[in-house]
């Protein structure tokens, strides 16, 4: 997978939305070893802690600070370097956020993602382009019943249902503007992945497990939970990085089979409630406890939500690699080895893809 992925990826130009985020961070240093020139365009990390200025992204990448909604900034960014792929993860990510600022949410990731695509229609060259949405975008029945492609779309919270709203935005410019039957003239594939609920390294975001989980143990605090039996896919954020890049991989060499949306989760059978991830967490750290704290009028939570992965398994040969408790593994391993050495944390970083991907 290594040797493949820098044969695509090695000297070409790499439009990366999204880059200072926690996600975005450890496609940029990925791409950083596949050797690939990134041009990233983000709002500012937020603190001297976030991933991007840990793996030194300022010195890695050419950057733009700026919002999605800037669509004469975007539009200019993406003209002035000519790119080769354009992955987009930049979004408003956070479910409980997406409460407070409803209007925003829809505007960073429905019209953010428009604007995005206006400017992909001014590029006057081939280029593959990949956006990311969530698997909250299905309608979510909280069945058991893994969602597949073509199931309902739908969102019950402003982040879901921006999401959603999302994909028909790209649906709309793919039939548009970058219809497959004028591919000749176009000359751009557009495919969407759709993953969540990634851990790793490097996540400080506010009302994340996992955060919670590394700053309460790394204090040596009681870690506090809402929903200890909700039950959740937990995949490593290599997982649909690596996914991303495969599918950028093939839909360059295919644009037309494989500018579709993909599903990218861990197997169904590997979703584990909350509770039982924390006892792998605790066990991880080596020490450590939890205590559930239900506080009143919560917004609504989806409490199941899984995937079904068998269309990236069979098109693009991609599969997990991870299980639930190996990913807990190596996310819990990340922040201990931050603890003790903040200033190694880029080596630590690089050595966790590399070995991912020589797996």
């Amino acid at each position: 997978m290594l040797d493949q992925l820098k044969q695509t990826y090695s000297g070409k130009k790499v439009f990366l939305t999204g880059h200072t985020g926690f996600k975005g961070s450890w496609m940029l240093k990925t791409l950083q070893l596949l050797g690939a020139e990134v041009k990233g365009y983000a709002l500012a990390p937020q603190t001297e802690n976030d991933l991007y200025y840990l793996i030194g992204g300022d010195q890695i990448c050419e950057s733009t600070i700026a919002d999605l909604r800037d669509r004469e900034v975007l539009k200019k960014s993406v003209l002035d370097f000519q790119p080769d792929f354009i992955f987009h993860l930049a979004a408003q990510p956070l479910v409980r956020l997406s409460y407070d600022i409803p209007s925003e949410t829809f505007e960073v990731n429905a019209i953010g993602t428009a604007n995005l695509l206006d400017a992909v229609r001014l590029l006057d060259k081939k280029c593959s382009v990949v956006l990311i949405t969530t698997d909250k975008v299905y309608h979510n029945n909280e069945w058991d019943y893994p969602y597949r492609e073509n199931d309902r779309l739908g969102g019950y919270d402003p982040y879901s249902a921006s999401k959603a709203c999302t994909e028909l935005v790209i649906d709309s410019y793919k039939n548009s503007f970058f219809n497959k039957a004028k591919i000749s003239e176009h000359h751009k594939g557009i495919a969407i992945g759709r993953a969540g609920n990634v851990i790793g390294g490097g996540d400080w975001s506010k009302d994340r497990l996992i955060p919670d989980i590394a700053k309460a143990l790394s204090n040596d605090e009681e870690i506090v939970v809402r929903n200890p039996k909700s039950v959740r896919p937990w995949q490593h954020v290599l997982e649909p990085v690596i996914a991303y890049l495969i599918l950028g991989m093939n839909l360059e060499a295919d644009p037309v089979k494989f500018g579709v949306a993909y599903n990218f989760g861990p197997y169904a059978t590997d979703a584990l409630p909350v509770s039982e991830m924390l006892k792998l967490a605790i066990d991880c750290w080596g020490t450590g406890k939890y205590k559930v704290e239900q506080l009143p009028n919560q917004p609504h939570e989806a409490g199941l939500l899984k995937l079904d992965i068998s269309k990236a398994i069979a098109d693009l040969h991609w599969q997990p690699k991870l299980n639930a408790a190996k990913a807990v593994e190596t996310t819990i391993s990340w922040y201990k080895s931050f603890v003790a050495d903040k200033e190694n944390i880029d080596s630590v970083t690089a050595n966790q893809i590399l070995a991912y991907l020589n797996a």
